[in-house]
């Protein structure tokens, strides 16, 4: 048999019993043992999922944005008396076309949970995916979202044009029953 019938035939038993249920089991002697059917003589059994991709929300985001955002989400912390470096922040976010997670630190316990995570007690604070920034400094917030491979800007989105005004039908005065 030529060897790459064979490394095909691996191939598709590897890549096959992807989407089909798979277990790895232990014998009674304690050989480790990998299939789609566990043998009777099998004393541990697990199931193991292949190639199952985490859900991503915005689908309709490029593919950059889309892995930044897996591998460095961002989350906006906040506080309602921040005022206008909170909006600054917000605002470079959007504008960048970043998706963010924004968290407004209202309980005591999530204040406790932000100084603790974050290492301090200040606001506009933004974390990028381990990194934490503190206070809105656009170019350092610019240069750590460029890092994580984030769009420099949103990305281009054409206006949906608005709808046509509704137009008022001509009344025609030449048919006796009012009928056009």
């Amino acid at each position: 048999m030529k060897p790459y019938f064979v490394f095909a035939g691996m191939l598709l038993a590897v890549f096959g019993s992807v989407q089909a249920d798979t277990f790895r089991w232990v014998n009674k002697t304690g050989d480790v043992h990998y299939g789609d059917v566990p043998t009777e003589e099998a004393v541990k059994i697990e199931q193991k999922k292949f190639g199952t991709a985490p859900e991503i929300e915005n689908a309709d985001l490029p593919y950059e944005a889309r892995l930044a955002q897996q591998n460095f989400p961002v989350t906006l912390y906040v506080l309602s008396s921040c005022g206008g470096p909170c909006q600054q922040a917000r605002d470079l976010l959007s504008k960048r076309g970043i998706p963010f997670t924004e968290k407004n630190l209202v309980a005591q316990e999530d204040v406790d949970a932000f100084k603790l995570k974050s290492g301090g007690n200040t606001v506009p604070a933004l974390s990028v995916g381990k990194t934490w920034l503190k206070d809105f400094e656009v170019g350092q917030w610019n240069a750590v979202l460029d890092v994580a491979g984030y769009p420099k800007i949103a990305p281009y989105r054409p206006q949906t044009p608005p709808a046509p005004a509704p137009v008022k039908p001509v009344e025609n005065n030449n048919s006796k029953d009012g009928t056009p």
